[in-house]
């Protein structure tokens, strides 16, 4: 009874305690609670047990201690869940808080805190009987979280998350839904497809098995879907960077971690998107120092975009065993644009579609469209067309396709 009234306190007292004294107290207070268990004190961000509890490879029970604070949060539906029945998802997890945790036949306790210090710390403490059951336990937690299965993860503020719903949404992509100029996307698949089928080459010659890869070319001509596209065939792990930039961390640290990640995930597609966004006098140094590591990694494809290769530095964008091959996205030509909109034109309702001759016509009008602005003449024209009494889709592009033109026109200034 002494015990369960002083892990009452703990919590409470604890959390009044400056930032810098409050991790000291609390493992002091453990050992003395505790003297026959033995402590770990975590603060990694892979040590999320309610993770690894919903995929079965533990249990948790909250103890129902009065300073306990468990936190509730609700999750909606998926697009495809939603019916009369779904309701969302409600989560209850540990913020301030002491959990029992039930793992392959062992108890061990958890106790979770979070504080305001220069920034928001969390920081958990786990006992067990023993050294080694708190060891594995903390080992497969941390590593069954670091796993990449079915997910993208994601760098952001200095901090990766598993991001599942961008994987959903990336599967919607492939090259079969994808048009490009020439043969530009048959010689990217094969280009990454020989790459991965080529490890025992590299070897063998005592070549690097890595690959930097470069997409240039102004928006919306398909640099984001081909990536996507990629992704979905290669089926291989994949790390896509949002920032280099975190409130309470360096740029340096940040890329640091970012390669070490990748050199763990290898083979692994590691993407940088609008890579001139990126880079900044004071992180680039860095940055070309990691990118250069030969051996350390070995396995990494990294895949780069910018809109503005202008905005590059020439140590990236001219030498070539740092991004080996640089492939250009420009405008459609007119065999590209006819095959965007028939591609488009077979998606729709048949009382919808476009005549063969509303095709070519509306192929040779967009002479200065993107892909993107190709997408958005569809998109604008089935709403005007559902709003729209008894009027044919054809006469509606027409009309779009001359509202967009004004747009575009307006924009140039």
């Amino acid at each position: 009874m002494i015990q369960s009234m002083k892990r009452e306190e703990l919590i409470y007292q604890a959390l009044r305690l400056p930032s810098s004294a409050l991790p000291y107290f609390v493992n002091r207070q453990l050992t003395t609670l505790f003297p026959d268990k033995a402590l770990i004190e975590c603060e990694s961000g892979y040590f999320n047990v309610s993770s690894y509890a919903e995929d079965r490879q533990c249990t948790i029970a909250n103890q129902r201690i009065e300073e306990n604070e468990l936190l509730t949060d609700w999750e909606e539906p998926e697009a495809e869940e939603r019916d009369l029945t779904a309701k969302g998802h409600l989560n209850t997890y540990a913020y301030n808080a002491w959990s029992k945790i039930t793992w392959r036949e062992e108890t061990l306790l958890v106790l979770t805190l979070h504080w305001e210090g220069s920034c928001t710390m969390v920081r958990h403490w786990i006992l067990a009987d023993t050294e080694q059951i708190v060891d594995q336990f903390v080992t497969s937690v941390c590593s069954w979280n670091a796993e990449i299965r079915g997910e993208i993860l994601v760098f952001d503020d200095g901090e990766w998350q598993k991001d599942e719903r961008l994987f959903k949404a990336i599967k919607s992509a492939t090259f079969d839904n994808l048009i490009l100029q020439d043969t530009l996307k048959q010689e990217i698949q094969t280009d990454l497809v020989q790459f991965f089928a080529a490890r025992d080459m590299y070897r063998h010659y005592n070549i690097p098995w890595k690959r930097g890869i470069l997409f240039l070319g102004t928006p919306g001509n398909g640099k984001t879907h081909t990536i996507k596209a990629l992704i979905n065939t290669l089926n291989r792990s994949c790390l896509y960077v949002k920032s280099f930039k975190a409130q309470y961390r360096t740029d340096d640290k940040n890329i640091s971690d970012v390669f070490r990640k990748a050199r763990t995930a290898a083979p692994c597609l590691l993407v940088l998107e609008d890579l001139d966004a990126l880079l900044t006098d004071e992180n680039r140094s860095f940055f070309l120092n990691e990118l250069d590591g030969f051996a350390s990694n070995i396995g990494i494809v990294i895949l780069a975009t910018t809109n503005h290769p202008e905005r590059l530095d020439p140590a990236i964008l001219d030498r070539p065993s740092r991004f080996d091959r640089k492939y250009l996205f420009t405008l459609p030509a007119l065999p590209e644009r006819v095959a965007y909109i028939t591609l488009w034109n077979t998606s729709l309702q048949p009382s919808m579609r476009l005549s063969e001759q509303a095709i070519t016509e509306i192929a040779r009008l967009t002479n200065e469209f993107s892909f993107a602005y190709l997408k958005e003449l569809f998109l604008s024209s089935l709403m005007k067309w559902m709003t729209a009494e008894k009027r044919q889709m054809e006469t509606i592009m027409f009309e779009q396709v001359a509202l967009l033109q004004s747009q575009m026109a307006s924009s140039l200034g």
